[in-house]
């Protein structure tokens, strides 16, 4: 008999994975970031976040490969001594997580207005309808900022899950919206939507780089970027760049995936 992994392999999104050699790569480095994220206790060579293990003698060491760097930092510290590479994979499950759980409730929240709205019609629909275009009418990114900012400071002592909480919240509250409006016009069109995860991802990093996303103690790749480019222009290059190569790796191959989902599962391309 075969199993499933083979099955699926046979079948017409299988062979249309396997005679795609950017889906390939792509599913390849998803995956090692995922996998380094989600053990990230036991891959990181170091814990960024363990005050105890920090060296301030160690601050700002350039990567393994320099003059100045030491073989126990591979791509060198930041300003407080902690290991760039233990901090880009702790970081970057902090964002997937954050990216994750924020288009799983987007995807709740849209689907569920947008049947409501296609089913019962009239005022319902008009209020919802309404609300989607007060939604649309900003952009993501300054609503988004403004939820966490406020949050932010009603809670200014809030506990790391609060604040994540608020984080996730505010990066929903601008993504139900598409998902809203597509189930309302026509769930054909949704099964040739991509994967929105690398926009969640973006978004969070950028609520971090301004300030209101993670909290300082559990910092995400956009808060990693953040410290880095302070540092940017005083000859630090890596304290930035590594993390930002981090997120565009993320987003790419998050991205190419879903472009390559679309197509697979499009009947009209078979």
């Amino acid at each position: 008999m075969k199993t499933t992994l083979a099955r699926w392999l046979d079948s017409d999104v299988g062979h249309s994975f396997r005679s795609s050699p950017m889906a390939m790569v792509a599913a390849l480095i998803a995956f090692i970031f995922v996998f380094c994220a989600a053990f990230a206790g036991w891959v990181a060579p170091h814990n960024p976040f363990d005050l105890s293990t920090l060296e301030l003698g160690d601050a700002r060491l350039p990567p393994a490969w320099s003059a100045q760097g030491s073989a126990k930092y591979l791509l060198g510290t930041d300003d407080q001594g902690r290991d760039i590479l233990s901090a880009l994979i702790y970081g970057a499950r902090i964002s997937l997580i954050v990216g994750l759980a924020s288009v799983v409730l987007s995807v709740l929240v849209g689907v569920t207005l947008g049947l409501l709205a296609g089913f019962r019609g009239g005022w319902i629909d008009a209020v919802l309808m309404r609300l989607c275009d007060v939604m649309l009418s900003f952009p993501a990114i300054l609503v988004a900022l403004l939820i966490a900012g406020v949050g932010r400071a009603l809670f200014p002592n809030a506990h790391e899950s609060l604040a994540f909480g608020v984080l996730i919240l505010s990066i929903s509250l601008t993504g139900w919206v598409q998902y809203a409006r597509t189930v309302r016009g026509s769930t054909l069109v949704e099964r040739n939507k991509e994967i929105q995860v690398a926009t969640a991802i973006i978004t969070e990093a950028t609520l971090s780089f301004l300030g209101v996303g993670a909290p300082p103690a559990s910092p995400s790749l956009g808060t990693l970027i953040r410290i880095g480019n302070d540092y940017l222009f005083s000859g630090e290059w890596w304290i930035t760049v590594f993390p930002g190569a981090m997120l565009v790796l993320i987003a790419l191959s998050v991205n190419l995936l879903g472009d390559w989902l679309r197509d697979a599962l499009n009947p009209r391309l078979r």
